[in-house]
Order: structure tokens, then C-alpha cells, then sequence
């Protein structure tokens, strides 16, 4: 193999080096990029200023160490910076889905039309086909009788004729996307997976996440902090989507207004469900609709939705919250859903 040299003389350093410098300098030497250093890398990045040599070397590196806050807050503020678009429709709720299902469907994509059929705005962004043997919510949405935006602009429409929209990550910011597609190639996530659920595109004042691994639940509480989001809440979800996995206690880790507060919601069972052997999307307008039962499914998009009914001021209790999201449930329209 040929290893083709940049454009840079042996005897001059490239500007990127610095940051992989920084990362890699050994047990001793190297440390986390600071707020400041962690924005310049991402801008280069984003720029296509940076080989892809050393772009797999600095996605491995901070893979190794595990993002701080601050190169998280960093991260995204450069992200933000280059995707940033002018728009006139007002998002209540940002709501991220970067993971896809495997053990479950995606439940939670009721619990989101729940809130919109009792008024409130959700815009929902993710990435799809990263990992196999997952169902991403791209893939699903027309069960449930919609189409995933292919614009910012076609989301703009869909959020102001239905409350609701889904755009992919491709759409608003490619190259992130194209990074998130590297971890087939590299056999790992990388910090792009994280930062992309902080990046909140239309600005909403509420947000939600899901993570998979815990100790990322309070680096994404820190970073909302430092990105001066009002109003966030990160949970460890199942199979890392936005879910609350009703068959155990949940902690519930959000920031408003500049105050940390972490919340445990508790299990809604006493007994642990098994696996669906049989992942069938259709089960989402059926289960919206009446048309089956499923205990842990009903659960699962009620216990979502109380956290999000929490978060968005909408009940001042864990117990309110989770009354008014029943409520919710059991008033639903149920002819209202339904597609492919």
C-alpha cells in the first residue's frame, strides 16, 4: 500500500496534527481537548481541512478516552456553525433517534405522536443503516402513514402541517452522516454518535435523548449546560433510542435553565419481559390503534411520554406526569394512524 503525502512539505507540521497531538501524547502526556480546541477540530473536519488518516486516527482516540462535556459542547457549537439555516416554524420539542431498535420496536415514535395529538410540535432526526440488524425509526415511519423529510425545507412543511417530522441526519449535515457510516469500516462508534443527539437544528426550547452506555447520561447533561440549552433531559434508553424501558427504574438526568437536576422514574413492573421474537413494524399503527394488545409496548409509550410531559412543564410530578400521558393514551384517536 502507497500512502499518498498531503500537500504539506515534510518540514511543515499540518494544522491538525496539533489536535491528534493532544489526544494521543501517551498515559502522561496526552489530555482532553479543551472547549476552544475541541470547536477548531470539529470546524476543520466539517471544512474538509483534515486527511482521512488522521480523521480515523482522532475518531479512535476519543473513542479510547470517552468525550468530555467540553469537547462535546465544542463539537457541536462548530456543527451548529456549518449546517446553520435560517427557519420560520416553531419546534417544542427536539427529540433524537440515532440508534435503532433490535430488541423492541420503536415504541417510542407513539409516544412522540401522543404529544402531537395534544398540541405540541416534535421535530425527530437521526441516521439509519449504520448497524445491522437494527430497525431504524426512517425505516418505519410509513407503517404509521408518514414520510421521512428529504429537505429542511420539506420538514419546515411537515412540522407546520402535521406537528411532527422526521429528517435524517444526511439531509442537514452530510458529512457528520458520512462519519457515523465509517463504524462498519472502523468496528466502533465514535463521538460523532454522541454529539449528533445535542445538535438540536430548529433550536427548540425542549429536548430529549436517549443514550446506551450510563456514564454518557450525565456528559450529555454537562454539555446541554455549557450549549446554554433551557431545557434537556437524557435517559438511558432502550437499545440507546429515546425509549423508557418500562421494566426498570429509570433515571432521568436534565437540565433547566442552567440547574442540573437528576430524577428516578420508577420500573412500571415487578417482572421482565422477554424479547419479541417477531419484530413486525406493522404492530405500531395495530397497537395505536386497538387493533392488538401489548402490555410492555403500552407501557413503554406511556412511561416515554410522562418523561417528555415532565420535561416540557406539562405536569409537576413524576405522578402527574404519568396520569396525563395515560390520559393521553387512553383518549387517543385511534383511526388517526395507520399506513403501509
Amino acid at each position: 500500500m502507497t500512502l499518498r503525502h498531503h500537500e504539506h512539505s515534510p518540514q511543515e507540521e499540518h494544522p491538525f496534527a496539533d489536535i491528534v497531538r493532544i489526544l494521543g501524547k501517551g498515559k502522561k502526556g496526552s489530555r482532553p481537548l479543551t472547549h476552544e480546541e475541541a470547536h477548531r477540530a470539529m470546524k476543520m473536519i466539517l471544512a474538509g481541512e483534515v486527511l482521512p488518516v488522521q480523521l480515523g486516527a482522532f475518531l479512535m482516540l476519543m473513542r479510547v478516552k470517552e468525550e468530555t462535556s467540553e469537547e462535546l459542547a465544542g463539537f457541536v457549537e462548530a456543527a451548529r456553525e456549518f449546517f446553520a439555516f435560517s427557519h420560520n416554524v416553531k419546534v417544542d420539542l427536539d427529540w433524537s433517534s440515532y440508534a435503532g431498535k433490535r430488541r423492541h420496536l420503536p415504541w417510542f415514535l407513539l409516544s412522540a405522536l401522543l404529544l402531537v395529538e395534544n398540541g405540541t410540535t416534535v421535530f425527530m432526526h437521526g441516521a439509519e443503516g449504520h448497524t445491522p440488524d437494527r430497525i431504524y425509526t426512517q425505516n418505519v415511519l410509513k407503517y404509521l402513514g408518514f414520510t421521512a423529510a428529504q429537505s429542511v425545507i420539506e420538514a419546515q412543511e411537515q412540522l407546520k402541517a402535521q406537528g411532527f417530522s422526521y429528517l435524517s441526519l444526511a439531509h442537514f449535515c452530510p458529512i457528520l452522516h458520512d462519519i457515523i457510516e465509517l463504524r462498519p469500516i472502523l468496528g466502533l462508534r465514535s463521538p460523532v454518535h454522541t454529539l449528533v443527539r445535542l445538535l438540536n437544528p430548529f433550536d427548540a426550547p425542549f429536548s430529549i435523548q436517549g443514550i446506551f452506555h450510563p456514564s454518557y447520561r450525565a456528559v450529555h447533561q454537562h454539555a446541554a449546560m455549557l450549549l446554554n440549552q433551557p431545557n434537556m433531559a437524557v435517559l438511558k434508553g432502550e437499545g440507546g433510542e429515546t425509549e423508557r424501558n418500562p421494566d426498570v427504574e429509570c433515571l432521568v438526568q436534565s437540565v433547566h435553565h442552567g440547574e442540573l437536576i437528576d430524577e428516578m422514574w420508577p420500573a412500571l413492573f415487578t417482572h421482565r419481559h422477554v424479547k419479541s421474537e417477531n419484530l413486525d413494524p406493522a404492530q405500531l399503527a395495530q397497537l395505536w390503534r386497538g387493533e392488538i394488545e401489548n402490555e410492555f409496548a403500552s407501557a413503554s409509550v406511556i412511561g416515554t411520554a410522562a418523561v417528555a410531559l415532565k420535561l416540557l412543564g406539562k405536569a409537576s410530578t413524576k405522578e402527574d406526569a404519568h396520569d396525563l400521558a395515560t390520559q393521553y393514551w387512553l383518549n387517543r384517536n385511534k383511526q388517526k394512524y395507520g399506513g403501509a
